[in-house]
């Protein structure tokens, strides 16, 4: 088969198209032939050699997919060739085929097309584990999304605008602020122009926000702690602004406030698992009323994978890009 392999960490050109073997499956994993796989920002620290796979995972990168079963291991039960899926996984997703754990997968929802539903495992897996499942976001309560116009911040506003919590979001442009607006963001910052900690006060008359779902990381830890509500939670999940900075742990303390970093790619099979079940059980309602949707911005064939980073990297989207085979 084919698969975007990576001999040399690098830039974008890195990314190369080669024929390599197709994946045993295991006695509990199915065999997908890939329709569409998802680009990650994780991917891009992959291809630069920042992030390897999990021990055990395929070394191709890619953490989502969407596309058929066409093998089926001996000890999976409730999945059959043919059916068409969609999975989280922790690497291999740039191919043509990909073996996945049978209790990573997802059917397509009804009413999504086989390649926007490439766009959902990740983000949908991400918000629901991190904003509902950690965080315990309640209706009436108040998000701060940053990053609002990315794929996860996308699906973040989305999910919260469904539970009924109050949001608001950062981004860099005042055209991703109108998209973040559309999808139901109700106090919206321009990143560039205004101070998100000002505004949230103004906005919350001093109370403060009662989540904030981070993806930039030590340049936002003491804004994102003031801007945090008593008993508020600051969940990171990613590392843009770099990965060390000093903590006012005073000044949690005065909030009872939290702050809880996590990833998805290198957690226990189990707790995949269990994340999966609660997304098909609470999301994919949501998606297949038409209540939330995939926001895709762009798709690439495979071979264009390169070109499909830079577009990542250029940070002009508005919602995910997709990779087609």
């Amino acid at each position: 088969m084919k698969a975007i392999t990576i001999p040399t960490p690098g830039d974008a050109d890195a990314l190369v198209l080669d024929e390599v073997p197709t994946p045993d499956t295991g006695a509990d994993e199915v065999l997908v032939q890939v329709a569409a796989a998802g680009v990650n920002r994780a991917d891009l620290m992959q291809r630069q050699g920042f992030y390897p796979p999990p021990p055990g995972s395929s070394h191709y990168p890619g953490l989502e997919v969407s596309g058929t079963i066409s093998a089926v291991g001996s000890d999976v039960t409730g999945w059959a060739v043919g059916d068409q899926v969609c999975a989280l996984l922790s690497g291999g997703g740039y191919a043509e085929q990909v073996a996945v754990p049978a209790a990573q997968l997802l059917p397509v929802p009804d009413g999504v097309s086989m390649v926007d539903a490439a766009a959902l495992p990740e983000v949908a897996c991400t918000v629901w584990s991190n904003v509902f499942m950690t965080a315990n976001l309640q209706p009436g309560q108040t998000i701060l999304i940053h990053g609002g116009s990315s794929g996860i911040g996308t699906m973040a506003i989305q999910l919260a605008r469904a539970v009924g919590a109050r949001i608001a979001v950062t981004a860099g442009t005042a055209y991703k602020v109108e998209a973040c607006r559309e999808l139901g963001a109700e106090i919206l910052v321009n990143y560039r122009e205004q101070d998100f900690v000002e505004v949230l006060a103004d906005a919350t008359q001093g109370h403060g926000v009662d989540v904030i779902l981070d993806n930039i990381g030590a340049k936002y830890l003491a804004r994102n702690v003031s801007a945090l509500a008593t008993n508020g939670r600051l969940v990171i999940i990613g590392l843009q602004g770099g990965a060390k900075a000093e903590l006012d742990i005073n000044a949690l303390l005065r909030k009872c406030a939290a702050v809880i970093a996590t990833s998805l790619r290198g957690r226990p099979a189990a707790e995949k698992a269990a994340i999966v079940a609660a997304v098909r059980e609470h999301v994919w309602p949501l998606v297949e009323s038409g209540k939330v949707k995939p926001v895709v911005h762009r798709t690439f064939p495979l071979v264009q994978a390169s070109d499909a980073h830079r577009e990542l990297e250029a940070s002009t989207n508005i919602g995910k890009v997709l990779l087609t085979t």
